[in-house]
């Protein structure tokens, strides 16, 4: 298959890029899943924006938002991305309003929510199912794109570049490998233009807020092809995961509670209704994610508790019914009225701030491959990210990528020469007849990352994470090329690598800074105050 553009990803970020790229030439989009198995349509919060002047905040300014995401990223933004990033935002509002996103209003006037870390109100929503709500949109308008191919359920093995091809000249991108999960067919696809918005790796935790299809594979999918990578060490944990150890299914183990509930005034607790929080920082709980998730595991191993509490009981009847129905809908589903009872909650892993490292037009260091949304480090969020900066950057991100490929390389200036490329090649590979093997080894990895590897850490642990992840990685690598490739091992192949990203960059950072913390180097240390960045080649 053949196109001027291949998306690997359908959040916001890829389809953003896609929309627009649609009208300048052939578009495909391919996602492993269901159109809706994004990252950003398990969204709730919103997206943060300084509206212009008479829309938003008495007070607030871009320059209020640029402090607020440079004081979360801990001294690691680049704070010409972040101002630009930031300078861009209305400009991409104005693009979702366009695709037909509603987001809350009181006559002509967004409703704007506050968040951690942010110091105005200026966090655009849609109730708290902002991300289905964009979702939604984008993806309706996707299926009625001319010149847009939109293919679930087709999973990336790995991108094809002229240097895997053995070409001498600029490497650049040619294509990916593709595999359609229905039938087993693996489909070369040519394209000299490829965006990876494949999201982040939540799924390399045992406790996740993400859902199934987060398994780091645009990271992986960039450093296979060469692309360097940095700071995969500064993994976001959210501090409000619903805790329900009785209940079963994935949406009880992993069900978010917004941050925009403590915006709205929503208060951690302990077990005595103690606000906790405040020993660590003086905006107690809305201080940033890094701050507040480390609280909950002092207190947590402190008393010896299985949770805390986010305890909304002191807002009038009904408010939370009203403001957040989906959160209250689940909750009560649960067997838990949060309007009566505080809610149980712990962190778990929700956000990769590291990935493919990337200028702000997304550009990688693969000509005619960029790297978007969750799978990209453009320097945005630093050591920490801001709450609701994420589906800004995708969006804003997009919208700078194509303009940048229109640059360097519209639709119609070909590859000179280009390398013939292979077929796929099964070989005398066998179909997979022990699954077991995958389903224990992606169990396994997720524990040691959990234990190892989680909000507090220490070389130690770090050093036993990387051992057993050596092993795990020469099991999945045997499996991948014993056997016939399917979306399991697909997905175990790029979580390990994704793991032991996050190990190697962990291991080289001798400080604690934003949302790497480890006991062995408790403070700050400005001879680290620099990207953690990997080179394959």
């Amino acid at each position: 298959m053949t196109a001027d553009f291949l998306v690997i990803g359908a959040g916001i970020a890829g389809l953003s890029f896609a929309l627009r790229a649609a009208r300048h030439g052939s578009v495909i989009v391919v996602t492993k899943g269901e159109a809706y198995e994004s990252n950003t349509a398990w969204a709730q919060g919103g997206i943060a924006s300084v509206l212009p002047e008479g829309l938003r905040d008495t007070g607030d300014t871009e320059g209020n938002h640029v402090a607020d995401t440079l004081d979360a990223g801990a001294g690691l933004c680049r704070e010409e991305v972040v101002r630009t990033i930031v300078g861009e935002g209305y400009a991409a509002i104005q693009d979702l309003i366009g695709y037909d996103v509603s987001f809350d209003r009181n006559g002509e006037h967004f409703l704007l929510g506050k968040e951690g870390g942010h110091s105005h109100r200026r966090i655009l929503h849609a109730r708290d199912t902002t991300g289905m709500e964009v979702a939604r949109a984008l993806i309706e308008e996707a299926r009625r794109t001319p010149n847009l191919t939109f293919l679930e359920h087709h999973v990336v093995i790995d991108l094809i570049t002229s240097a895997k091809l053995g070409a001498v000249a600029e490497d650049r991108v040619l294509g990916a490998y593709v595999l359609e999960k229905l039938t087993g067919e693996v489909k070369v696809f040519r394209a000299d233009r490829v965006v990876l918005a494949a999201g982040g790796c939540g799924k390399v935790y045992l406790y996740t807020t993400n859902p199934d299809s987060a398994t780091g594979d645009g990271v992986a999918l960039g450093w296979r092809a060469g692309a360097p990578i940095a700071n995969m060490e500064f993994i976001q944990f959210h501090p409000t995961c619903f805790y329900n150890p009785a209940a079963t299914g994935p949406e009880a183990r992993s069900f978010l509670v917004s941050e925009a509930v403590r915006g709205e005034g929503g208060i951690l607790i302990n077990a005595k209704g103690e606000d906790f929080t405040r020993k660590s920082d003086p905006r107690g709980s809305l201080a940033p994610r890094d701050i507040v998730a480390r609280a909950i595991d002092r207190e947590v191993k402190r008393t010896g508790a299985d949770c805390v509490y986010l305890d909304v009981t002191h807002k009038p009847k009904g408010f939370m019914r009203d403001r957040f129905p989906y959160i209250y809908e689940t909750l009560l589903k649960f067997g838990l009225d949060c309007e009566e009872q505080p809610i149980p909650v712990v962190p778990a892993a929700h956000f990769q701030c590291g990935g493919v490292v990337t200028d702000v037009n997304g550009r990688t260091s693969i000509s005619g491959l960029y790297a978007v949304g969750e799978t990209a480090c453009t320097g945005l969020h630093g050591a920490n990210r801001l709450a609701s900066n994420s589906l800004l950057e995708g969006n804003v991100l997009a919208r700078r990528a194509l303009d940048e490929m229109m640059r360097l390389h519209p639709p119609g200036r070909t590859v000179r020469n280009p390398p013939l490329i292979p077929e796929w090649e099964h070989g005398d590979t066998a179909e997979p007849d022990e699954l077991v093997v995958i389903y224990h080894n992606w169990d396994e990895l997720r524990r040691l990352m959990w234990d190892y590897v989680s909000i507090v850490r220490t070389d130690n642990r770090l050093r036993r994470a990387a051992s057993r992840l050596k092993n795990l990685s020469k099991e999945v690598r045997e499996f991948y090329w014993g056997h016939r490739v399917n979306s399991d091992i697909l997905e175990l192949r790029n979580l390990v690598l994704a793991a032991g990203l996050i190990v190697e960059c962990a291991l080289r950072r001798k400080e604690s800074r934003g949302l790497h913390y480890t006991l062995d180097y408790p403070y700050t240390d400005d001879r680290y105050l620099a990207d953690t960045t990997i080179r394959r080649f």
